[in-house]
């Protein structure tokens, strides 16, 4: 089979019961259920849910995991469907397949349990919602989740999110500032200096301390002051500041080697008849990726997929970012797309269906959409259509 994929959560198909829920994927037209193995927090409003507002369990799996698999990071089991593996449910029938999705490094609970695993910057200060990559413990924890569903369940593959550095801003509850955000401030404050990056770059030749101390002067220098850098500018200061500071440019780079090897890892471990895709970023569009530590050309050679969020407002821009993945993959790996119906990118049926043909034409053949207890009825009925439309636009095979 292919990868025609739903992406849901657990809880929406316990309401709804698996059995239902798996005869209106099939009726739109869909292979494949791709439900969150692991998840953080969140406020979700559900169109179609019997409650409206959902709070999700932060930090949870959603499966029956076997902690003798991990190391001092242990996952936490959710509570609110203690008495169900809808997983299980999922992978016992034989109707559709089914896909895990995982984020693994975004996870505040663990976080705030373990930050001496989490992302520090340059001043000390502790993200606890960003596992860090490099991080042993953290490393651990997101190879043993990827082993312990593929072990445990006959799942068809996994789905991997947020396997690095996330940005500086990503939406905390009450995240606040009373100064303009800026590309150049934000970019500054995430880059990560814990002690295990400082002792990998260091390995590799990066004078990381120097280099944090001139990210700290800079940041203190710019909060001291009276300016607010206007946004095309701040672009532009953090593009020379890449270009022309080799330290920087450099540390960057070994970040990138950071998160293609625990991917790596993660694909050696897990079940060779199990796919392994990579969901580099929700950044958009997709290049800018690599500040995440997401080199999407190595990462579609450890993992074989790149599963991409195409999370853009219109068909043109769909296509564009679609064309300028092809040229960083060069060929290597395969590419999937997840595709959002509705707002705030494909707002109107016209506008996804042309966005669908785009895929369909720039060669893409598998694709997921998001998410089942997100969308509106009348939004998800256009799903079948816009499969119909990709698989006519496909070119013909020479």
């Amino acid at each position: 089979m292919g990868y025609k994929a739903i992406y849901t959560y657990a809880w929406d198909l316990a309401e709804t019961g698996v059995s239902e829920a798996l005869g209106r994927f099939g009726g739109l037209g869909l292979d494949t259920v791709t439900m969150a193995g692991s998840y953080h927090a969140g406020k979700f409003l559900r169109p179609h849910g019997k409650g409206k507002v959902y709070f999700p369990e932060d930090g949870a799996v959603y499966f029956k995991a076997d902690l003798k698999r991990y190391g001092a990071v242990k996952p936490v089991a959710h509570s609110t469907l203690a008495d169900r593996d809808v997983l299980r449910e999922l992978t016992d029938q034989d109707r559709l397949q089914t896909n895990v999705w995982l984020v693994l490094m975004h996870n505040t609970r663990l976080g705030a349990l373990h930050p001496e695993a989490t992302v520090a910057n340059a001043f000390g200060d502790r993200y606890v919602y960003n596992l860090c990559p490099s991080a042993p413990c953290a490393r651990a924890y997101a190879i043993g989740l990827a082993e312990d569903v593929t072990a445990s369940y006959p799942v068809s593959g996994v789905s991997l999110e947020t396997p690095g550095f996330l940005p500086y801003a990503h939406g905390f509850h009450h995240e606040f500032a009373l100064n303009r955000p800026n590309r150049w401030l934000d970019n500054q404050l995430g880059l990560c200096f814990c002690s295990h990056c400082r002792a990998g770059a260091k390995r590799a030749g990066v004078p990381v301390e120097a280099l944090r101390r001139q990210v700290a002067g800079d940041i203190e220098a710019y909060l001291a002051s009276d300016l607010d850098f206007p946004a095309d500018m701040a672009e532009a200061f953090w593009l020379a500041d890449v270009r022309a500071d080799g330290d920087l440019k450099a540390f960057l780079d070994w970040r990138c080697t950071v998160v293609t090897s625990l991917v790596e890892e993660i694909r050696q471990i897990v079940r060779k008849d199990a796919s392994v895709a990579v969901i580099p970023s929700v950044a958009r569009p997709t290049a800018g990726a690599w500040y995440e530590g997401s080199d999407l050309a190595a990462l579609a050679e450890a993992a074989g997929l790149i599963e991409a969020c195409f999370y853009e407002p219109g068909a043109a821009r769909v296509k564009a970012d679609l064309f300028d993945i092809r040229r960083r993959l060069r060929g290597k790996g395969g590419l999937r797309g997840i595709v959002r119906p509705a707002f705030p990118d494909l707002e109107t049926k016209g506008e996804f269906i042309a966005a669908m043909r785009a895929l369909g034409e720039g060669g893409v053949s598998e694709v997921a959409f998001y998410n089942w207890g997100h969308l509106r009825e009348t939004n998800l009925n256009w799903i079948a259509e816009g499969l119909a439309a990709m698989d006519s636009a496909a070119p013909t095979p020479q």
